[in-house]
Parts: C-alpha cells; sequence; structure tokens
C-alpha cells in the first residue's frame, strides 16, 4: 500500500510540471468585434485545452494598421503556436510579411482564423502567389454572405467522421478562393 502512494503521489505532481502550449492570439482590424472575441476564445480554448493564451489585440479598426506585437524583430519568442485572427488586407510591405511569417517557416504552427485567412496582399505579386497566400495555401480575399451552410459527409464510415451526421450551420461565410492553384 505504501509503495502505491508514493507512485501515485509521484504522478500528481509530473502532471502538475506539464507546461502549457503557450498560444500567442494576434487580432484586430476591421470588420468583426476583435475587442469581445479576444476574451471568448482565450477563455474558452484554455477551458478546452491545457494552453495559456496571451492576447496581442490591436484596438485600430483600419485594414491598413499593423499589430504592434510585430514591431519586435523577435516577435514569436517563447509561444508555441501563433493564432492569427487580424484582419490586415492593406498591410502590404513584403519586409513586415516577411517579419511575420519567418518563425512559420522555421517551423512555429500556426492556426488562422476567419481574416487572418486573407491578410497580407503584397504588392508586385500576383495575387495567388502572394507570400502570404502560400502560407496560408489558399488565395482568399474575401467572404460572401452570411448564410446556413450544409455540411455533409462523403465518408461517414471513415475513422476520421466515423459517428458524425451531416447537419447544418448557423449563419456562416464561405470565403471566395481563386481558381489558380499554389
Amino acid at each position: 500500500v505504501a509503495s502505491l502512494l508514493l507512485v501515485s503521489a509521484g504522478s500528481s505532481r509530473a502532471e502538475e510540471k506539464i507546461k502549457p502550449i503557450r498560444a500567442l492570439l494576434v487580432l484586430g482590424g476591421c470588420c468583426h468585434d476583435y475587442n469581445t472575441q479576444k476574451d471568448l476564445l482565450a477563455k474558452g480554448i484554455a477551458a478546452r485545452a491545457h494552453v495559456e493564451v496571451v492576447i496581442a489585440y490591436d484596438k485600430d479598426t483600419s485594414t491598413s494598421h499593423l499589430n504592434p506585437v510585430y514591431e519586435k524583430a523577435n516577435w514569436a519568442e517563447g509561444f508555441d503556436v501563433i493564432i492569427h485572427d487580424e484582419c490586415s488586407s492593406d498591410v502590404k510591405d513584403l519586409a513586415i510579411i516577411e517579419r511575420i511569417l519567418e518563425p512559420h517557416r522555421q517551423g512555429l504552427p500556426a492556426v488562422l482564423l476567419h481574416c487572418g485567412m486573407h491578410s497580407y496582399r503584397s504588392e508586385g505579386y500576383p495575387k495567388a502567389v502572394t507570400p502570404w497566400f502560400e502560407f496560408t495555401g489558399l488565395q482568399s480575399t474575401g467572404h460572401g454572405r452570411q448564410a446556413p451552410i450544409n455540411i455533409g459527409f462523403v465518408a461517414p464510415d471513415h475513422p476520421v467522421t466515423q459517428g458524425l451526421t451531416d447537419w447544418t450551420t448557423v449563419n456562416e461565410e464561405l470565403y471566395n478562393n481563386s481558381e489558380n492553384k499554389l
């Protein structure tokens, strides 16, 4: 019985030492209520996973303002993942875009939410081959009107989709994507 208690106490200490994933949530810009989103996303993520969310919120509501977090060359240092939720479609300076992309090119994972998909449309590139669109893997310059979207599973017996059933979303937006392939 004594050795069982020691093992149990040791396991408890090991679990306490597991550090949370450090996520940087970068958000701000036009068109959405980022002030509300920042708190909802941070609390929702932390409630569902062992993640510490650091918020880099930019109050500027234009599409041409760069989030101040990117002013530092080592802006991503100390983070395990970056969550891009900024609407910065008119930030076109290639040097800035390269600074944002560099940590990701070095292997830092990213999650892109909504407007993060259609930001940083650098000049001097054909629309489909901008560095940001190469990074996202998709050229998206906007989205359509909000409407319910029907979700259907073409392989319901596949291990990934097994147990899921077709459903319809609340009002959502479909992204406008180029026919050009990246």
